[in-house]
């Protein structure tokens, strides 16, 4: 009786704590300093904090608004650290005045007698010993009744079979992301949260590496993740990236997922990481080169890539949205393969944002223009109107013709596949200039070289009719990333229904 007693007065109160309404949302406007303040002193949110980090030893001090509720609310309840802490409140320009502070470290304030230190660390350990005993006993005595009175019904009506029960353990990089993003791969974890992330990464092995430094698998909790260490010159690229996963909201499953992204201090350099989601299977390029396809296969690499473009192209409106983006580097080298055999689009550094209702182009800052073999002719011929959003993703669309042409290669039809090339393999040497491509692709107006095979079969006649959309001189005429998709399901759906016949 006594148990029953205490379960009552000591668990409504864990409830309690647990269930938080989410308050209504009303947005404040909040003083703004710090190196994430790019647009001015102020900014709006639905709360205002101010922050102190200790990077290196020297103390960081910023402010600003957390514009979603979730990750305020993650934050802000985050407990202060000798490293960092963070203060958040609602009202206008309520963080105005407020100066946070580091807690002191063990052995700086106060000393105490061994007797007081003892009383203080024994005193709540037996409390808790207490306190776990009787939970320990109040649980055992519901566990045994629910087992007698399931026992008592598997008697009256026979037993139920086919029940699994999951444990429930630490949270998982899964479990971290759906509980602190509302939506898109895209936003990541909150700030403080990636950098902390970030310093729980062990580097084990490097899978990649090229211009823009290298690409290494990490473990965070016993899960694989990418680290994307950019080199130094690549600052602008990886600020780039960084700015578009943290400020929009893309999740989507072929946009490759966003983790968390840092600055960091090692072997006296400074690297710059970009963590994302891991996949073992590598690059689009790599695959190509060691494997090939079948219809069905390639059909569901190419619809995975062009769902993937037209969430990016596609803008959402809404508080919950996202501006419409082009990729600008789209290649085979810049999808991944999952192990599903599907496709997600990654490196965001060069990409460009558009916002309809204050027609603001956003190119952001990076000089890099892309990759010169898969350029578009009206960017290799400078006509390209900068001003225009279309006409970025109509460069991407070109792109994406490139990339299909390098899947259908690698699909087999009546026992014949070719080897992998890149585009104008035959056109252009293997790191091809500016003026090798406008010649071939501007001038003498030459496409990829389509193979006679293909239109012995209805799949791959189809996706090369497709392609040469995409391929037109006049931007204005190429497909849209929609229709390709539309496209492709259409096709996909007559190989499902060819299938079925057969």
């Amino acid at each position: 009786m006594i148990l029953l007693v205490l379960m009552v007065l000591v668990f409504p109160s864990f409830c309690m704590q647990d269930e938080e309404p989410k308050p209504a949302s009303r947005d404040h406007e909040c003083v703004c300093e710090g190196r994430s303040c790019a647009s001015g002193d102020r900014c709006v949110g639905q709360q205002c904090f101010s922050s102190l980090t200790l990077s290196d030893g020297a103390p960081v001090y910023q402010k600003g608004c957390f514009k979603v509720y979730e990750q305020g609310r993650m934050t802000c309840k985050t407990p202060p650290s000798p490293d960092q802490i963070v203060e958040c409140c609602q009202g206008h320009l309520c963080n105005r005045n407020v100066t946070v502070e580091l807690p002191a470290r063990a052995g700086d304030g106060q000393s105490y007698s061994v007797t007081t230190l003892a009383v203080v660390i024994v005193a709540p350990v037996i409390v808790l010993v207490v306190l776990s005993g009787i939970a320990i006993l109040a649980f055992r005595r519901i566990h045994q009744n629910k087992m007698e009175r399931l026992t008592a019904r598997d008697a009256e009506y026979g037993t139920i079979d086919g029940l699994i029960a999951s444990n429930v353990g630490d949270s998982t990089l899964a479990d971290l992301l759906d509980h602190t993003c509302t939506s898109g791969s895209g936003s990541g974890l909150p700030f403080l949260v990636q950098r902390t992330v970030a310093r729980q990464i062990t580097l084990n092995e490097c899978v990649g590496k090229g211009r823009y430094g290298e690409v290494w698998r990490g473990q965070w909790q016993g899960e694989n993740v990418a680290v994307k260490i950019f080199s130094s010159r690549d600052e602008k690229s990886w600020f780039r990236e960084t700015e578009i996963y943290n400020t929009v909201l893309l999740r989507h499953k072929n946009i490759l997922g966003f983790i968390a992204s840092d600055m960091t201090s090692r072997n006296s350099s400074t690297q710059l990481w970009l963590i994302t989601h891991f996949h073992e299977m590598g690059s689009l390029y790599d695959y190509l080169q060691q494997s090939t396809l079948d219809a069905a296969g390639c059909l569901r690499m190419a619809l995975s890539i062009a769902s993937g473009l037209a969430h990016l192209h596609v803008e959402i409106f809404g508080t919950q949205g996202k501006p419409a983006i082009a990729h600008r580097d789209l290649k085979s080298k810049n999808v991944l393969v999952s192990k599903n055999g599907q496709c997600c689009i990654a490196d965001l550094g060069l990409a460009v944002m558009h916002f309809q209702d204050t027609n603001e182009l956003d190119v952001g800052n990076n000089p890099k223009v892309g990759t010169k073999r898969y350029m578009a002719p009206e960017v290799l011929d400078d006509s390209i109107q900068m001003e225009c959003f279309e006409s970025f993703k109509r460069v991407d669309i070109w792109a994406f013709g490139l990339v299909l042409w390098e899947i259908a290669r690698r699909t087999v039809s009546n026992g014949i596949v070719e080897d992998y090339k890149p585009p104008f393999h035959d056109a252009v040497p293997s790191d091809p200039s500016f003026e090798d491509m406008r010649k071939v692709v501007c001038t003498d107006q030459q496409r990829p070289v389509i193979p006679n095979r293909w239109f012995s079969d209805a799949t791959l006649t189809s996706i090369a009719k497709l392609m040469k959309e995409c391929w037109y001189q006049n931007p204005s005429a190429r497909l849209t990333a929609l229709r390709i998709r539309k496209t492709l399901t259409k096709i996909d759906n007559s190989l499902d229904k060819i299938k079925a016949d057969c």
